[in-house]
């Protein structure tokens, strides 16, 4: 069958451009707030009705569109933007390709308002099935009115993949607060099916944040800054203990675009990888700003991707920052869990609201076997709890501190705070071990030892240790529970992994290096990376034309399958120009032996070694959870503790 070649029509040019700018309403919706942005709006009105299927209205008080331009603005390619390459190379706009007004218009009812700062009155025009009429003066403040109907109403076929009403919405409003999280200077007021949903004022970052992302989250954060002199980062990032099994609170936005960039995802997953449970993922909200030359925009229809120019450099930069900020996760610069309290509250509440059949307490009898129970699992650290009621029996067990017990108690406290101890001190240490029971013992020793320096000791001093699994310790305002083994682990990890990175890499050499057939991405990868990986001590070579021979790998990993390590590294490599496959099978060699070098449950300790771990992990990077993201301590204030027993209500 012979075709000859024919030129589309505008107007179908535009349905099928609009196939890919506008895929749904929350599409649509996104260009046009995009639009507003631009325009220099401090304030943005949005109402939406059934999803944004129906209809869309956004209105702003920017700069507004001049008269003899508005029917222009609807016309593909149509922008005031950018007019030379060079303009788009240096692009600093939301938008710029001028297709998006065009390509709805094509395919809903469409009327554009506005009005400029010098104009009389307003004008307005309207496009129906991409058919645009004549203008016409119209009432308007200063600024712009989009408004929206029926999309896709003169294409079926593709209207009949739009979703329900409410799944559509969810996405429009997903879009919505994306843009809002970039730019909390500006005001935004949405309403769906004329009920507000969000009333936003032009608020700090942090606000903006506990509004969109929510109240957990502004509570759990930490602050993030770096700048390596051409680029800047800054936001802010959950803390291990915070995070979720989802990922719908990763916000990435470069030159105040929301973006979905792998290079900065993978800095963020190497920097938490130990520690965050591997089923969980970090929430954070990064900004990062790069000169616009420095970046390319142009590389998706939606503009939800970009291509850094230096790849590295923006890697570097975004691991260094969120490094430096996790490694203050520690007792004295923040808590390890922010609402402790009210998270034991609600667990209390919960437990008084179920029925039960023995109003006695419970206890986990098999804490004292953790080591020997086949249901152990030496990672998570929690057994399968059998349960039975607790029977109140006198602790025979737990005696007095003697007399010089007492005195090495003190005189430990002294060698770790060097603080001189009062001579009266020890005095009435030796009095209290000799009449007082256990408890008040501790009691007195640790008021004799000032325990309300919380900027010194932040963890306080220990007072007892409860069923061999966690320390009790006194701060001056609350109390201090430490999971004991977890704790231990991640203060010797730390040590084994500084002990590690103190000098070079060991490295093993194979006693005959072994080959593997090499990709073609491979061999590239391997000439481009070459002095890098032995630097990681990992020695590669190429020996023939698809062949690559090991030559020697770091001395941890020399049991490892070192073909498969040899590829992941490359593989990983070849995608976002880093790898932390060598790094992170060291950390997990360091994190077994960690492990097994810690304190096990239901182990005894004296208060001078409770004490000694409390000030260790004080002084860990880190330390404020395990390998796997859970809390290490957690402060219940004495506030909380009235609140349990109702003391002042």
């Amino acid at each position: 069958m012979n075709q000859r070649i024919h030129t589309l029509p505008d107007h179908l040019i535009n349905q099928i451009a609009a196939g890919e700018v506008v895929e749904r309403p929350a599409n649509a919706l996104k260009e046009l707030l995009e639009n507003a942005l631009d325009a220099g709006a401090t304030r943005v009105d949005i109402a939406l009705q059934q999803g944004g299927i129906k209809h869309i209205r956004l209105t702003d008080n920017g700069n507004g569109i001049a008269h003899e331009d508005l029917a222009l603005a609807l016309h593909r390619h149509a922008t005031s933007k950018i007019r030379s390459l060079q303009d788009l190379e240096n692009v600093s706009s939301m938008g710029f390709r001028g297709e998006g007004l065009a390509s709805i218009a094509a395919i809903s009812r469409l009327t554009l308002t506005s009005k400029t700062a010098d104009a009389p009155h307003a004008m307005s025009v309207t496009a129906i099935d991409g058919v645009l009429h004549a203008p016409t003066a119209a009432a308007h403040g200063l600024g712009t009115t989009v408004e929206v109907a029926d999309i896709y109403f003169n294409t079926p076929a593709r209207r009949k993949f739009l979703k329900s009403d409410q799944t559509e919405w969810a996405h429009c409003l997903t879009a919505i607060e994306r843009i809002a999280l970039s730019r909390p200077d500006v005001a935004f007021y949405i309403s769906h099916n004329q009920k507000t949903v969000h009333q936003l004022p032009a608020q700090t970052l942090l606000e903006r944040i506990g509004a969109i992302v929510g109240n957990d989250f502004q509570d759990a954060c930490l602050p993030v800054q770096g700048d390596n002199g051409l680029m800047h980062l800054s936001g802010f990032i959950g803390k291990p203990t915070y995070s979720k099994g989802k990922s719908d609170k990763q916000f990435v936005f470069v030159n105040g675009r929301f973006v979905r960039d792998k290079i900065v995802l993978h800095a963020v997953k190497q920097v938490y990888q130990d520690v965050l449970h591997v089923a969980l993922t970090p929430a954070f909200v990064l900004n990062v700003n790069v000169p616009a030359h420095e970046v390319d925009v142009n590389v998706h229809p939606t503009k939800s991707e970009v291509r850094f120019r230096d790849s590295q450099s923006v890697h570097r930069l975004v691991f260094h920052a969120l490094h430096q900020a996790l490694s203050k996760t520690d007792a004295r610069h923040t808590d390890s869990v922010s609402n402790a309290g009210e998270v034991l509250q609600q667990q209390v509440q919960k437990t008084a609201a179920a029925p039960t059949q023995n109003s006695l307490p419970w206890r986990d009898t098999s804490a004292f076997e953790r080591h020997t129970s086949p249901a152990y699992n030496s990672q998570d650290h929690h057994p399968t709890r059998s349960q039975t009621p607790f029977q109140y029996a006198s602790n025979t067990s737990s005696k007095p501190l003697s007399a010089h017990e007492s005195r090495q108690a003190l005189q430990t406290y002294a060698t770790l705070y060097d603080k001189p101890l009062h001579p009266a001190a020890a005095t009435q240490a030796h009095t209290s071990a000799s009449t007082s029971t256990h408890t008040n013992h501790s009691h007195d020793l640790n008021m004799d030892l000032a325990v309300d320096d919380e900027v010194e000791n932040p963890l306080g001093y220990a007072l007892a240790q409860l069923l061999g699994i966690y320390i009790l310790a006194q701060t001056a305002d609350g109390l201090i529970l430490v999971d004991m083994h977890a704790a231990h682990e991640r203060v010797t990890y730390e040590k084994l992994k500084s002990q590690h990175e103190s000098g070079n890499v060991a490295t093993q050499a194979l006693l005959i290096a072994q080959d593997f057939r090499a990709s073609a991405l491979e061999m590239a990868t391997l000439n481009g990376f070459q002095n890098a990986l032995q630097q990681w001590g990992l020695s590669l070579k190429a020996v023939a034309e698809h062949t690559i021979a090991i030559e020697s790998v770091p001395a941890l990993l020399a049991k490892s399958d070192v073909e498969k390590l040899s590829r992941n590294v490359l593989a990983e490599l070849a995608q976002v120009g880093s790898s932390d496959t060598l790094q992170a099978s060291q950390n997990h060699i360091l994190a077994t032996m960690a492990c097994h070098g810690s304190v096990r449950a239901g182990r005894s300790l004296t208060l001078p070694e409770m004490n000694a771990l409390l000030r260790d992990m004080e002084q860990t990077p880190r330390a404020n959870q395990c390998n796997h993201g859970r809390p290490t301590w957690v402060k219940l204030k004495l506030n909380d503790l009235d609140a349990l027993f109702l003391r002042g209500q």
